[in-house]
């Protein structure tokens, strides 16, 4: 079906016109090709094609060959008629039509649309003959400039005007009253327009008048009248028909020249002195106007005026906030001066000023014209600082690991302080080297101006347990003391000793620091040494037996170890159940509590037994061994040494030599295969599967042998996604069955000692593939023991399920013409019922007299 906007189109002569054409619901390529045809009640003239180049007829070859008229293609199924520059003859009917490429006919594949062609009867004027004027303006100042606009257009068309302004960047909306007569203001402008600084009034003779108060710098540039004429279409939208615009003032913003400047430079003031300070403003500007001044204080000369402190200020009222040790005064027409009494070191940082022009407007209202902000001074109060000595000693110093360790720091030579003084300490660590290499130092802890702690991230763990403890013994003494020294805690320590005073709003500032010599902590250290050999106590057995073996542990240089013990065993590559070769089998840690790890063998959970026989000895057992068992296995040893709070830490790690488990048997050699009779199946047939178990090599009875099975398939021909277990039988023969979702069942027999049989009953076409099975045998010793033996997987075999269309049909046509014999003999006794009683009428018939007619005799 092909789409073209509902007409008439109404266009103004001169402009440009683009007519879209559109298909949807089709079938074919998804790229679509259309041709254009021209109309003015005579037949179809031909104007351009998308996919033939001859198509034009020669009234049209030149403006097509100009690029007057052109398609422009939006998508795969939607192309533009443009026509640049339409006159009045090419007012009429267009037509747009496709090839139909449906395989039927499915809508239409040509529409109609009339485009109407009418005079520019639009016409846009500033408020003077010349085309434009230009404005010098103050800031704060106001200004109006008008445009006329007037249409004679025969249609009933709506007028769209914008005032905009460009100083440099591309043209932006100021105020706009639309063609639906709604005021909308620009990008930028919403504020000023509710605040009735910007207004679009209209006047006598067609004149829209822009309005602008308080003008600043972005008020200057070229401003124009940008007018636009709309028409409501045959489908109730407004379309713009033309648009024209006039370029109406040139209006250039002059800015108030504003100095502001504190007469006295970078000073420094003493603790409990006054600082004066003067703000000075100069300003060109001329006529009444008013100063507001603000000092701020900051820390910092980079902080912002919001991250400022608002200290005083004076509005343009003269009015001054109120401050009881703080005081501004107007010594002058320019001049403010600003006065700090009984100043403190908190005082101390950045002050500036800032000076703002408000001049006033006709409503009374007064107008911030201009604000600068003078360059910071800086300001040092210097503190009374008290004068002292910190001295570091150690009262108890480490000769072992897991020795106490305690330091004291006191104050000595205290002089010149006040009764407002108070100290805090703080504690440090710096690790100790042999080289000159700088190492920066870490903070344990530091008490704030209330003693507060705070702990460092070295010692914040371990203070919390106990194990640090920060104290305060005397007025003149803090002390640290390490419960249980360690390795990782060697090296210097130091504190620093902070004064602090109280100030005139009861809050504490630190005025001095004082850093004592630091403290070496060390002691001389040997490196921990572990020995572990695995002796294995019995060096021939068989399948079946025990395996016993013991590992011995020497260490130097541990002080009263403990040891843990793991036991694990590398297996063969071929071993499938432990892919990455090494398997934990069980531990026993310092504290003697025996732990399986990775075993898993359910029938022989006690199987394995780990116990300690000396303090230096552990002894490993293995009951019933078994082939699968094989592999080296090693002793995995860690030394435990006492830590602090009843805690055992790790010392060191060592690895006994490998004890190997190699059984030379010659037991049989087991063979599977998977065998069927018929691989094509019909659906709903029986398929019988055989898993046949053959053997080489020695020969064993019925009973000695057992076997667990499992079937599994691949429901693809190139086995090239997961297995899905159907049904398993294991030695004991219990049959365990995967959940399916088919109506198709499974079972699972044993009808030999060698041989296994799977059958599906009622097959379905998602019972194809490759189906194979996978035996587990197992043998019994001559101890009576069973052993397992590696897993044998039999080559895949691969099952074809069909559908019978013979019997898939048989079913449904009885049944149908079942349907149709009772539906017809239905039919004939309700017709035979109607017809008997129901539509049975009674005939009355005219009854006639039956005279004979009398002898000529008788008369």
């Amino acid at each position: 079906m092909i789409w073209v906007p509902k007409g008439p189109l109404i266009r103004v002569v001169g402009t440009e016109v683009v007519i879209p054409c559109s298909v949807s619901d089709y079938d074919g390529p998804s790229e679509q090709n259309f041709d254009w045809e021209f109309s003015q009640a005579t037949d179809f003239l031909r104007i351009v094609s998308t996919w033939d180049s001859t198509f034009t007829s020669e009234e049209y070859q030149k403006r097509v060959g100009r690029g007057d008229i052109k398609l422009r293609r939006s998508s795969n199924d939607a192309v533009e008629l443009v026509i640049r520059n339409i006159q009045p003859t090419d007012q009429g009917i267009y037509k747009c039509s496709t090839p139909s490429t449906d395989a039927t006919v499915q809508g239409n594949y040509d529409a109609e649309v009339q485009v109407k062609v009418i005079s520019d009867g639009l016409s846009v004027s500033g408020s003077k003959a010349r085309s434009s004027t230009s404005l010098k303006l103050s800031e704060g100042d106001s200004f109006k400039l008008r445009c006329s606009a007037i249409t004679t257009s025969p249609e009933h068309t709506h007028l769209h005007v914008t005032w905009q302004i460009k100083s440099g960047l591309p043209w932006r909306d100021i105020l706009s009253l639309t063609h639906e007569g709604k005021f909308q203001p620009g990008p930028g402008y919403e504020e000023r327009y509710r605040n009735g600084d910007i207004r679009l009034d209209t006047g006598a003779n067609d004149t829209y008048r822009l309005s602008v108060s308080q003008a600043s710098s972005v008020d200057g540039g070229v401003y124009r009248c940008l007018v636009s004429e709309w028409v409501r279409g045959a489908d109730s939208l407004w379309q713009k028909i033309q648009e024209k615009s006039v370029e109406i003032a040139s209006v250039e913003i002059q800015r108030t020249a504003l100095d502001v400047l504190i007469s006295t430079s970078n000073l420094s003031v003493t603790e409990r002195d006054s600082l004066d300070l003067t703000c000075n403003i100069t300003t060109d500007r001329s006529g009444i106007f008013q100063a507001e001044v603000t000092w701020y204080f900051s820390e910092s000369p980079d902080d912002t005026l919001s991250d400022a402190q608002v200290l005083l200020s004076m509005d343009h009222d003269s009015v001054v906030s109120d401050s009881t040790l703080i005081s501004l005064s107007h010594v002058d027409k320019n001049s403010y001066r600003l006065l700090v009494r009984d100043v403190d070191v908190e005082d101390s940082g950045y002050y500036f000023c800032q000076a703002a022009v408000w001049v006033p407007l006709h409503n009374g209202s007064w107008h911030k014209v201009v604000e600068r902000t003078s360059a910071p001074v800086s300001v040092v109060v210097t503190a009374l600082e008290p004068d002292y000595e910190v001295f570091l000693n150690a009262s108890k110093t480490p000769k072992f690991s897991d020795d106490p360790t305690e330091l004291e720091c006191r104050i000595t030579n205290v002089q010149d302080t006040e009764a407002d003084i108070r100290f805090s300490v703080s504690w440090y660590y710096r690790q100790h080297l042999f080289s000159d290499d700088v190492v920066a130092e870490e903070l344990l802890a530091t008490m704030d101006a209330d003693w507060t702690l705070l702990l460092g991230d070295r010692s914040r763990e371990r203070t919390q347990n106990g194990e640090i403890i920060f104290s305060k013994k005397a007025l003149d003494t803090f002390s640290l003391r390490i419960q249980w020294t360690s390795e990782n805690d060697r090296g210097d320590y130091f504190c620093v000793i902070s004064a602090w005073s109280r100030h005139r709003n009861n809050s504490w500032i630190k005025s001095k620091d004082v850093t004592s010599a630091s403290v070496p902590i060390f002691w001389a250290t040997q490196d921990y040494t572990l020995t572990v050999e695995a002796v294995k106590l019995k060096p021939f057995f068989v399948a079946g037996h025990t395996f016993e073996m013991t590992c011995k542990v020497s260490s130097k240089n541990i002080k009263t170890p403990r040891y843990s013990v793991l036991i694990t065993a590398e297996k063969p590559l071929t071993d499938q159940s432990n892919p990455n070769g090494t398997t934990r089998i069980i531990s026993l840690n310092q504290d003697s509590v025996v732990r399986l790890e990775d075993w898993t063998d359910q029938t022989r959970v006690d199987g394995v037994v780990l116990e300690k026989v000396q303090e230096n000895e552990f002894r490993y057992r293995m009951y019933q061994t078994q082939i699968s068992d094989a592999g080296l296995y090693r002793c995995v040893v860690t030394a435990w040494s006492p830590g602090g709070g009843g805690m055992w830490r790790e010392a060191v790690n060592g690895l006994s030599n490998p004890i190997q488990i190699d059984f030379q048997t010659s037991g049989p050699v087991f063979n599977v295969s998977v065998h069927s009779d018929n691989l094509t199946i019909y659906q709903g047939e029986l398929a019988d599967l055989l898993c046949i178990i053959t053997t080489d090599g020695m020969t064993l009875e019925p009973d000695d042998m057992s076997f667990d099975v499992s079937w599994f398939a691949v429901r693809s021909f190139a086995l090239d996604r997961e297995p899905v277990l159907l049904a398993s039988v294991d030695r004991r023969g219990i049959v365990t069955q995967s959940r399916r979702n088919g109506s198709s069942d499974l079972s699972l027999e044993r009808i030999s000692p060698l041989e296994f049989r799977l059958r599906i009953h009622g097959c379905e076409d998602h019972d194809f593939g490759n189906h194979y099975c996978v035996v587990t045998p197992w043998v019994r010793s001559a101890t009576g023991v069973w052993q397992r033996e590696p897993d044998i997987k039999a080559k895949p075999i691969f099952l074809s399920v069909k559908m019978d269309v013979l019997n898939a049909f048989k079913y449904p046509l009885l049944i149908g013409i079942g349907l149709a014999t009772v539906i017809g003999l239905l039919s004939c006794l309700i017709g035979y019922c109607s017809s008997r009683w129901c539509c049975k009428k009674e005939v009355q018939e005219t009854r006639r007299e039956r005279r004979r007619l009398m002898s000529m005799e008788m008369d």
